[in-house]
């Protein structure tokens, strides 16, 4: 991942950290920066940065924003080629990763629990994959996912597909 990514990343996160529903944004962090830290780096910069006009950070900005972001300032650079972050084996490597990208998910849906619940419940299922599958073929098959919903959860899934325009059109 660039360090341009990453600081679009870390934006999205304490957006979600600090209670709001997207990142913030670039001139929220250097007023935040200022006001929490002290000190300061301009919008421009970050700006920089982030479109990789900038390839790296000084010194003192890595350790500023590795401050606010509360991640070690060797974060702030960009990963080698090939780098990945999870171990993997050849075995079982397709769904490992499938259950990480699952778990990734969970983490940024944390402010929709039922869609990060779900997310980690697939996740931990013995197969992660054939649940996945699954939910393609309820989806391929007209108004199945509407009429398991009314089955499974009757009264939260009802007042949903009638509020919702969306499951609506699905199931015509």
């Amino acid at each position: 991942m660039k360090l341009g990514e990453k600081l679009r990343y870390l934006r999205e996160i304490e957006g979600a950290l600090r209670g709001r529903p997207d990142a913030l944004t670039q001139a929220e962090v250097v007023r935040l920066l200022k006001k929490e830290l002290r000190e300061t780096i301009s919008q421009a910069y970050l700006s920089q940065i982030e479109s990789g006009a900038r390839p790296h950070l000084t010194n003192s900005s890595r350790m500023l924003l590795a401050k606010f972001y509360k991640v070690h300032p060797g974060y702030l650079v960009d990963d080698p080629e090939g780098y990945q972050e999870e171990l993997m084996s050849d075995v079982g490597a397709l769904e490992d990763k499938l259950d990480l990208w699952l778990i990734n998910g969970a983490e940024r849906f944390r402010g929709d629990p039922d869609v990060s619940q779900a997310l980690l419940r697939v996740a931990r299922h013995d197969d992660s994959r054939m649940c996945v599958v699954l939910l393609g073929a309820i989806l391929d098959n007209p108004g199945l996912a509407e009429r398991l919903l009314q089955v499974l959860k009757p009264s939260p899934a009802a007042g949903a597909a009638e509020a919702s325009p969306k499951l609506r059109r699905r199931s015509q």
